[in-house]
């Protein structure tokens, strides 16, 4: 599956776009996740290359939720335990804010 298709890559603003806006005006027009795990990632930002910025929600459990950076190469190589690699969720609504997600009422 392609990650990021261009008519989803033209709604992520470029990288600090987003930077001093509160969290309930930042939208998140993309999620990534793990088909076969919690690791889910809701894409804010991106360089147009392969720097992605959003929050992370880890596999390694809610205590290491953050907002941080991820390759988009990086998260196209990895598979699961399953041998699955990463999708895009085809029915999240890009108008999600990041308030909705840190708060889980969009997770």
């Amino acid at each position: 599956m392609l990650l990021i298709p261009e008519d989803i890559k033209r709604l992520i603003p470029p990288l600090y776009t987003n930077e001093d806006l509160a969290p309930e005006s930042i939208k998140v027009p993309l999620k990534i996740f793990d088909p076969g795990g919690r690791g889910t990632w809701y894409i804010t930002e991106f360089d147009g290359e392969d720097t992605l910025f959003g929050f992370c929600c880890s596999p390694l459990g809610s205590d290491c939720d953050e907002l941080g950076y991820v390759s988009l190469e990086e998260l196209q190589s990895v598979k699961n335990r399953f041998g699955i690699g990463m999708e895009r969720d085809i029915n999240w609504n890009p108008g999600t804010t990041l308030k909705q997600v840190i708060e889980g009422e969009k997770r």
